[in-house]
């Protein structure tokens, strides 16, 4: 599901009190909001769903795919999702 879609779904399920463009604006101040907690090193929970927190990566050497020299990849932070265990629950199609 894209972004346009999740919208898109939003405004059909709710019309007519929420149209499309107020659920636009949704989507955008929510992804927004998730966006400013995780740049300031904040952890983000959403019960049932999953939680979004930071994961450090420390400095290592890589190599250019396309020249095969060594380059140097500084340390960093990457966004990780765990999912919830409802979630788990609702996609698991064995169970």
């Amino acid at each position: 599901m894209t972004k346009s879609e999740l919208i898109a779904r939003l405004a059909e399920r709710f019309a007519p009190q929420l149209v499309a463009k107020d659920a636009d604006y949704a989507v955008k101040v929510i992804i927004d909001a998730m966006t400013e907690a995780l740049a300031k090193g904040d952890r983000i929970e959403i019960r049932g769903f999953g939680s979004f927190a930071l994961n450090y990566r420390p400095p290592r050497v890589g190599r250019n795919p396309k020249s095969g020299e060594k380059v140097s990849v500084p340390e960093k932070y990457v966004p990780h999702f765990k999912a919830g265990k409802e979630l788990r629950e609702r996609v698991d199609i064995h169970s």
